[in-house]
């Protein structure tokens, strides 16, 4: 009860202080806060962070919050700290596509979709998240509603319309089953940061994955940020999905590495040369400042949905896995989407239920935590010096911290290679970092086909 008052007089103090439209709002009043839950204070830094992407729809039989919240130790078992829920509201049914339609198609920003479960259902797996030391962000869709949402009847204003008052869909897209909102509106930016805020103190959340960024205009992620940052106690994680570089000069401390994708995928699909992965890495990272990074990913929602999962873009299991320690190893903050784990060779659909088999690849699975463990374990890993060494065909590269060295050492092509080390690594003595074996190495090392070599 003194924690609600006390939050109360802070909001009263918060409207008198407040800026005006393009500033700090307070939080919505309506509909009330159901309780004062004790902020998580166990967010990751930035460059520890480890996401996981959550297809709700696809987790579990029951697609549904309990789903997750049962499975929760084995996800925590990856060296996961931060768990990404896709899109939690209820689903627009005017013009929808698919058999459930888009979860990406939200017809109210302020409530669950019963299929999934309820806010008392989220608010559990939520503290269970947290009791584990993993971070919640829910997927936040700003740029589009669904048709059906009722900010369209009472507010069409708020939309992007034509000469002749209709409502528009998004510019530049085929998304026939949402409608474009106007962000020049500013009764509508306040309506959408509320509605945020509403989640952080409702759910207690811990912030958010923008869906489509680079469709949002920067000053309303300036000010969306600098309200969210403004809530007292919070510590808010932040990604943009997108690339755009004023994404960290609103507030974001991530987005998204499509570029370094689409190039690991060309080395290892059409045998691109692996120069190109370290001129890519440099190029994304001469955009971000200092305490930001780039998530890195060998899959995700759209990618497993729309074209096909890592096992069958990338050369099988050995393939994938080999794009997936080059990947989290290098720089960045690496991304696992629910699946790719265990192996899962099909499509992943999210206009549907499409269950993951959590028995398929044990041995698959075993080496995903192993590598995460290793991974977690090694701050050279996750906050260290880069040097990578030149070849068009073998991807090596070193990073050190503080005395503590991790060579990785892959062969993305579908063959067996011979690699001449340069210099700098050549007769040097190291461990196997996942089998703890001595391994010495001479002026030449051989590796089959997708093999990789973790040494510290």
């Amino acid at each position: 009860m003194l924690k609600n008052i006390l939050l109360l007089l802070l909001a009263i103090l918060f409207l008198f202080s407040c800026k005006d439209d393009d500033g700090p709002i307070i939080i919505d009043p309506d509909p009330p806060i159901t309780e004062d839950p004790e902020p998580f204070d166990g967010v990751p830094a930035v460059e520890d962070m480890v996401f996981y992407e959550i297809n709700l729809r696809a987790f579990s039989a029951a697609g549904n919050f309990q789903g997750v919240e049962d499975r929760l130790d084995s996800i925590k078992a990856l060296g996961v700290n931060v768990i990404w829920l896709m899109p939690i509201f209820p689903v627009g049914q005017v013009n929808s596509v698919g058999e459930l339609g888009s979860p990406y198609s939200v017809k109210n920003y302020k409530e669950v979709n019963l299929e999934f479960g309820n806010l008392d259902a989220l608010k559990v797996l939520v503290k269970e998240a947290h009791d584990r030391d993993m971070a919640v962000v829910l997927d936040w869709v700003a740029n589009h509603t669904a048709w059906d949402n009722p900010w369209i009847s009472a507010h069409p204003e708020w939309y992007t319309r034509d000469a002749n008052g209709n409502i528009q869909i998004p510019a530049g897209t085929n998304w026939q089953d949402v409608a474009d909102l106007n962000f020049s509106n500013a009764d509508m930016r306040l309506e959408m940061i509320q509605s945020m805020q509403y989640w952080i103190l409702n759910a207690n959340v811990d912030g958010f994955r923008c869906d489509a960024a680079d469709l949002v205009p920067f000053d309303f992620w300036q000010q969306a940020i600098d309200s969210l940052e403004n809530m007292p106690d919070r510590n808010i994680i932040l990604l943009a999905e997108g690339a755009r570089a004023d994404h960290f000069t609103a507030g974001f401390q991530l987005n998204f590495g499509w570029d370094f994708y689409n190039i690991t995928k060309n080395v290892f699909r059409i045998g691109t040369s692996v120069n190109n992965l370290w001129s890519t890495n440099t190029a994304e990272y001469n955009n971000v400042p200092p305490g930001a990074e780039k998530l890195r990913f060998t899959t995700n929602h759209d990618e497993s949905a729309w074209d096909a999962s890592p096992i069958t873009l990338l050369g099988g299991q050995k393939g994938a896995m080999n794009a997936f320690v080059i990947t989290a190893f290098l720089d960045g903050v690496p991304l696992i989407y629910a699946g790719q784990e265990v192996g899962r060779a099909s499509t992943t659909p999210f206009f549907s239920k499409s269950p993951i088999d959590w028995t398929a690849n044990p041995a698959y699975l075993a080496e995903y935590k192993q590598v995460m463990a290793f991974r977690q374990s090694s701050a050279a890993v996750r906050q260290g010096e880069l040097e990578a060494f030149s070849n068009g065909d073998v991807v090596v590269f070193k990073k050190k911290l503080a005395g503590e060295e991790v060579l990785v050492i892959a062969n993305p092509r579908n063959a067996a290679i011979t690699y001449t080390l340069p210099a700098a690594i050549a007769n040097t003595d190291w461990k196997n970092a996942l089998t703890q074996v001595d391994v010495g190495l001479g002026t030449q090392v051989g590796l089959g086909a997708y093999e990789y070599l973790i040494l510290e």
